[in-house]
């Protein structure tokens, strides 16, 4: 009996009681809630089937006294004969047959059961999964044959390939395939992340990506971590383009624009950077459809329209016509 247990003994025909005590992996080993640690120290008894448990150390150096066992249901119903307390500390992969067992006998109703309670020792904090998803790319990198091979190199075709599945969930209003694709783009970070963590001269980690953009989110929101105050969203914009000026300090308001993106998007983007810097530029001239478009683009930009998405609304249309034709009993349809 543990130094904390009370002094009065149970009645010799008291069922007892079992609590099965869970704490989240994702939280340091010994970081337990004020009424797990005070029913682990007034137990009868605290079991544990897994004798490598990460929280051991901590309840052995708390002054909790733990068996390595693992009882079956009848073993510990018994334990629990005049009155006693008996903790079980979950393992990771759970205590199926153990509560499966307790439940039968509970069922059957030929038996004085304990008092039965779970008691979460610690909770996950929202963003906890991330920390699996960490786990998880890492042993994969170590052990997969593809995986371990990939390069920054070799992934980038992949990152814009489920940036654009993303918009195009969004687009299409699926909440299912949204939440996918979401975590196809964050898979897209955390490997290159651990690929990056290799580098021989200059690597870094999921940790290091995540602490950059804590640091820049909170340099721009001066209005929300600091003194500054916004009332609307343009406001909000002043101080994110002002903030981004000063870290950037680019020479040109053409700096940073990513030549590679589709070309709607990039004429959007080079009309926006010239129109909030106030800058009067005449649009080039020239023969051809390209100066056509540019100039399209860039009239969708001045009426807050993005020419991308309008276009691919567009292009949705001219599929949803397509197949109307190709339904049965519409003429063949001839290939190029």
């Amino acid at each position: 009996m543990n130094a904390d247990t009370p002094d009065t003994p149970g009645t010799a025909d008291a069922p007892g009681r079992v609590v099965l005590l869970t704490a989240s992996h994702r939280v340091a080993p010994g970081l337990l809630s004020w009424p797990a640690w005070r029913t682990l120290r007034a137990a009868d008894r605290v079991l544990c089937a897994d004798g490598a448990h990460p929280q051991l150390p901590y309840l052995r150096e708390a002054g909790v006294t733990v068996e390595t066992a693992a009882p079956t249901a009848r073993e510990l119903v018994d334990a629990c004969a005049g009155g006693r307390t008996v903790v079980v500390v979950a393992t990771g992969e759970g205590d199926g047959a153990l509560t499966d067992g307790l439940a039968r006998m509970a069922g059957s109703g030929r038996v004085a059961m304990p008092d039965l309670e779970l008691l979460p020792g610690s909770y996950d904090l929202p963003g906890a999964r991330l920390l699996d998803l960490v786990e998880v790319m890492d042993r994969i990198r170590r052990a997969c044959p593809w995986s371990s091979r990939q390069t920054h190199e070799g992934l980038a075709k992949y990152g814009i390939e489920e940036a654009y599945e993303l918009v195009e969930a969004i687009e299409d209003g699926d909440r299912d395939e949204l939440r996918e694709e979401l975590g196809d783009v964050l898979l897209q970070v955390v490997f290159h992340a651990r690929i990056a963590e290799e580098h021989e001269e200059e690597p870094f980690s999921v940790d290091d990506v995540a602490g950059t953009i804590v640091e820049k989110l909170i340099h721009r929101h001066p209005h929300v971590f600091g003194e500054e105050r916004a009332e609307t969203p343009e406001e909000v914009k002043a101080h994110w383009l002002r903030t981004k000026a000063i870290e950037k300090r680019r020479a040109s308001v053409t700096d940073g624009v990513p030549l590679g993106q589709p070309g709607l998007a990039l004429a959007a983007k080079l009309a926006s950077r010239v129109r909030n810097a106030g800058l009067d530029v005449p649009l080039p001239s020239g023969d051809g459809i390209g100066y056509e478009l540019l100039a399209l683009a860039v009239r969708a930009e001045a009426e807050g329209v993005d020419p991308e998405a309008a276009l691919r609304a567009a292009g949705r249309a001219y599929r949803d016509a397509i197949r109307a034709v190709e339904r049965p009993g519409a003429p063949d349809t001839v290939e190029e």
